[in-house]
């Protein structure tokens, strides 16, 4: 089985043009095999921060984007997951989706506003949540929150294999956002993830004037599979994934097992006051 990481370019304000290119590309992934595509943070509304002109474009949770996404993924046979601007109790959201044939798996609301997200939109409530699917257990979280170790270890620890990243990757907080390999180090820390917490992590920015692009995959040993793109590129990344590599990889030899040498009698991860 194959997964997809889509960068594009995403138009400002235009959710109906949005959604005819990301369906264009789910389309154009599952053509290459993808049972998964990962689709930018604020696909469908553009990342762009005019609350006003956010919220006039904004929809619920229930809405056309997710209603499309389901029927995209019915008639490509094929997972979905991205981003979206979300509006609920007239409270706009930061949120992304994973969406099957079925419907929605996961409702996710970014947990860590970066700079002026948290003038526009109100942190999220919906946790950490995880889904069980055909291709494995997925976590879901969106750009900033991979900045986060426990966000990433906590998603794994409820048995994700892979995690899905949509991202806005833009500059302003790392001195050197460049590295002579042609990583920001955003995604050098989506590497090193993959490889501590045993999970394929796949990250799709957008792109365009002003993003860092980068979209990646990366197995759970810390081997980049595919990207990273630069940031002008609209392009669709595919690698090889498998839920037994993700399980495999918790093993490195006899005396090394990453999840099992954890110190729980010393320290321990809470989610909901269950401690991992």
């Amino acid at each position: 089985m194959k997964i997809a990481a889509v960068q594009f370019a995403a138009e400002a304000f235009n959710p109906s043009a949005n959604r005819r290119r990301v369906r264009s590309f789910i389309a154009e992934a599952a053509s290459r095999g993808a049972g998964l595509a990962v689709v930018p943070e604020l696909a469908i509304s553009g990342y762009a921060l005019d609350g006003k002109q956010l919220a006039e474009v904004a929809e619920p949770f229930d809405g056309p984007t997710l209603h499309q996404w389901t029927a995209a993924a019915r008639e490509n046979q094929i997972l979905i997951a991205g981003g979206f601007c979300e509006i609920s109790e007239g409270k706009l959201y930061n949120s992304a989706m994973l969406v099957g044939p079925q419907g929605s798996l996961l409702h996710y609301r970014k947990l860590h506003l970066f700079d002026r997200e948290r003038t526009i939109f109100t942190e999220g409530d919906l946790g950490l949540p995880v889904a069980d699917t055909p291709l494995g257990t997925i976590g879901l979280c969106v750009c900033y929150d991979l900045r986060f170790v426990e966000v990433s270890r906590l998603l794994a620890l409820q048995g994700a294999s892979l995690i899905a990243v949509p991202t806005a990757w833009v500059g302003g907080f790392d001195r050197t956002p460049l590295d002579q390999e042609g990583y920001i180090t955003q995604a050098r820390g989506a590497v090193v993830q993959a490889n501590l917490n045993q999970v394929f992590i796949a990250c799709a920015s957008q792109a365009g004037e002003g993003f860092l692009g980068n979209s990646l995959i990366v197995d759970p040993f810390g081997k980049v599979l595919a990207g990273p793109l630069d940031g002008n590129s609209e392009e669709i990344l595919t690698a090889e994934y498998s839920d037994s590599v993700a399980k495999a990889a918790q093993y490195r030899s006899a005396l090394v097992n990453p999840r099992k040498d954890r110190r729980t009698d010393v320290y321990g991860v809470i989610l909901k006051k269950r401690v991992l």
